[in-house]
């Protein structure tokens, strides 16, 4: 019977695959938004799904999605990304500052989810369109944005833009203690 149990909190000490197989990196802030982080889980094979990290306002209880729209100009859609062959060739070239997609919520709230990294989109995720609330309900599995593949070139220097899991654990650290501060001090 001890068995049993030990076996049972093993499986559950076990690393989701995400963990076991991908790295994560973060950007913070992207693009000055305060807690607007990005995570980018990258591969060993290079390639690199982008998510919402778990601080992301648009991941807040209460807050509901309306639209997602991978339209980011007139005559430029994510949905219209064309990759063909074994070697993915065709997929939009994004800069880290490309707009992926905008999310709008009930509350008025708009959001840009940019690409973080430079490389060829292989895939949007259209499941999201039919189903916004994965995004909340699974950020990092179901719920991801887009898939990029970096350069071949680049793909060991697309992290030195971002940070490690540690480093951005003590920005989330020092957010939570300046949040804290900030209730407890008089006015």
């Amino acid at each position: 019977m001890d068995d049993d149990v030990e076996h049972k909190v093993g499986d559950a000490d076990a690393p989701s695959v995400i963990d076991r197989y991908y790295t994560r990196w973060y950007r913070a802030d992207m693009k000055g938004k305060p807690c607007e982080d990005h995570c980018i889980l990258q591969h060993s094979n290079r390639i690199c799904v982008i998510t919402l990290a778990v601080t992301h306002p648009l991941l807040e209880k209460g807050r509901t999605i309306t639209k997602i729209d991978y339209q980011i100009s007139k005559s430029c859609s994510r949905l219209n990304n064309k990759v063909s062959g074994k070697s993915k060739r065709g997929g939009q070239f994004l800069t880290e500052f490309a707009p992926l997609c905008r999310i709008s919520c009930t509350d008025g709230t708009e959001f840009t989810v940019y690409s973080c990294i430079r490389g060829h989109l292989l895939e949007v995720n259209e499941n999201i369109l039919e189903r916004p609330a994965l995004l909340q309900e699974k950020p990092s599995t179901n719920g991801y944005i887009a898939i990029i593949l970096p350069k071949f070139e680049e793909s060991k220097s697309i992290t030195d833009n971002l940070l490690s899991r540690d480093e951005f654990e003590k920005i989330v650290a020092g957010r939570e203690a300046a949040q804290t501060t900030a209730i407890t001090q008089p006015s």
